[in-house]
């Protein structure tokens, strides 16, 4: 199994998002791997294929102690079962949260940058965004708490989404900071829900630690979304999970769950969980250090042969956080420039909000010649752009 990363696979044709591009494009922007998924949870979905009939899904115990006991054997956490609750997906439950959680019209405060999906589930439901900018300093990301604490103490500030780890900077949050996050949020009644979705896929030797597991403020006032989707690659079979210690809270997030029609499980989505929750440690553990090695391919490269373009260090996720600043004001034209001239298809930064528009957005989740090629053409592409400005 260690080079099973490296395979190319075709996926053109498939009605695959990422890849519904022309056919001299590279796409490296979304957040989706070019691997296939685990062996082991291919063979239990192949077993429902194999009997043939699709009903409707219950959700059994086997699907909460997987859970609980990945969590506590991966991450050092102790969940009660019956504290997880089903979800087709960590963005329905983000959504249903700030329409169950806070009134129309009052503020959502996010950490920017940051996932821009979060600002379509806050201000689709007519709230407002509220951002808490991280400080950028010596190309290092950390939490602004003066201004955060600001922020919270506003009476209209409600909610807060915490993304740990964090989506792009590819940060995670150590237990002091999250500890002084979830002191300030129960000082001023904010509860905080955190998109944990990239917890599992850290560099080797390195682990996240979960916002509820850090203290009883942090556990009690608290919603964690999870999900084996983007650890295994699974998105397109809409399995998540949201836990929520606090029996009241609870009991608001079903409901809201169960209203919004968010909480029943398509056939595939319980076993794909129970096979990655309870097989998938041995194919996890060579996919981080396949991505390490894919990190360190691409600063290696940009250090000798790109030195304008600076990716900012990170210890999870697959994503490189770029920092174009030496090269351009706003990536946005930069990125346009790219797809055109190059085929090279990354994210533009201002889409993530805060200091975002000096940045690009890179997905490194690919076999290495992939990753190779992307390198290259980037490097082409701006070169041709500091001379189409010279």
């Amino acid at each position: 199994m260690k080079n099973q990363f490296d395979k190319i696979t075709d996926r053109r044709g498939t009605a695959s998002l990422k890849w519904d591009v022309a056919k001299n494009e590279l796409p490296m922007w979304v957040a989706d791997m070019d691997f296939p998924a685990a062996p082991e949870i291919r063979a239990e979905l192949q077993k429902k294929l194999d009997h043939g009939i699709f009903g409707y899904s219950v959700i059994p115990k086997e699907w909460n102690l997987a859970i609980v006991n990945w969590w506590k054997r991966r991450h050092h956490f102790c969940m009660e079962p019956d504290w997880l609750i089903f979800c087709t997906g960590v963005v329905p439950a983000l959504s249903s949260a700030v329409r169950r959680l806070t009134m129309p019209g009052e503020y959502v405060l996010v950490q920017t940058p940051v996932y821009n999906i979060f600002f379509h589930s806050i201000q689709n439901n007519g709230r407002k965004v509220l951002e808490n900018p991280l400080l950028y300093k010596d190309g290092l990301y950390s939490v602004d708490f003066e201004d955060l604490e600001k922020k919270l103490a506003d009476p209209q500030t409600t909610l807060m989404i915490l993304c740990n780890p964090h989506n792009p900077i590819g940060k995670i949050w150590d237990r002091e900071t999250l500890a002084r996050i979830g002191h300030l949020a129960a000082k001023y009644h904010v509860t905080v829900i955190a998109d944990e979705i990239h917890c599992d896929l850290t560099d080797p030797n390195r682990e996240y630690t979960p916002f509820a597991s850090v203290n009883a403020e942090c556990l009690q006032d608290s919603i964690t979304c999870i999900a084996p989707t983007k650890t295994f690659n699974l998105a397109g079979i809409q399995s998540a999970a949201v836990c929520v210690p606090d029996p009241a809270l609870r009991q608001k997030m079903e409901r809201a769950l169960n209203t919004d029609d968010v909480a029943e499980p398509n056939v595939f989505a319980i076993p794909a969980a129970i096979a990655a929750f309870t097989k998938g440690d041995a194919w996890l553990d060579e996919l981080r250090a396949y991505i390490y090695e894919n990190k360190q391919t691409a600063a290696a490269f940009l250090k000798e042969r790109l030195p304008q373009i600076y990716p900012v260090p990170s210890d999870a996720t697959y994503l490189l956080w770029l920092d174009c600043s030496a090269v351009c004001k706003n990536t946005s034209d930069l990125q346009a420039f790219l797809r055109q001239k190059t085929g090279l298809y990354v994210t533009g930064g201002a889409q993530y909000g805060g200091s975002g528009e000096k940045f690009l957005r890179m997905n490194i989740a690919c076999p290495r010649e992939t990753l190779k090629d992307g390198l290259a053409r980037l490097l082409d592409g701006i070169a041709l752009y500091l001379k189409a400005g010279e």
